[in-house]
């Protein structure tokens, strides 16, 4: 499972003009589900999203996480980050999960993130979403479980 990780000052999902999911400070995560993916790595997952320091403390070091500030995490379903990128000039998607597999993983990791911290929002699996953010920093990172 993958997750890349901006931090943000805001970020917004919108489905057909309608917002379906916004936060202020905090993450938005773009979540790619791959064949091999299960609970587990889900969990991993999130595990590395609450607790991943990359925000700065009064000395300007990033020493915070996600927990420790208590900002929003903004949860995106994005199959195009399980591509297979390494030749050609044409994504190969062979490694991603099929829809209802990626569909049940990406609801359990929204139910968990919900379960362990306040601020969870998200976009609409499938759905042609038009995502707007303002970037801290900028600060991105891939994680992967």
């Amino acid at each position: 499972m993958k997750g890349l990780i901006q931090r943000v000052r805001q970020a917004r999902v919108e489905v057909a003009g309608e917002v379906v999911g916004s936060i202020d400070q905090g993450l938005l995560v773009l979540v790619g589900v791959e064949r091999e993916d299960d609970h587990a790595r889900a969990d991993k997952l999130l595990h590395k999203l609450l607790s991943y320091r990359v925000f700065s403390d009064d000395q300007g070091k990033m020493n915070l996480s996600l927990k420790d500030t208590g900002g929003g995490l903004l949860l995106v379903s994005q199959f195009t980050l399980a591509a297979d990128t390494r030749s050609g000039l044409r994504p190969s998607f062979s490694s991603a999960a099929p829809p209802s597999q990626g569909e049940a993983l990406y609801d359990y990791l929204l139910a968990q993130a919900r379960a362990q911290h306040p601020q969870v929002a998200c976009g609409r699996f499938g759905a042609d979403m038009q995502v707007h953010l303002v970037n801290d920093g900028p600060v991105t990172f891939l994680l992967e479980s």
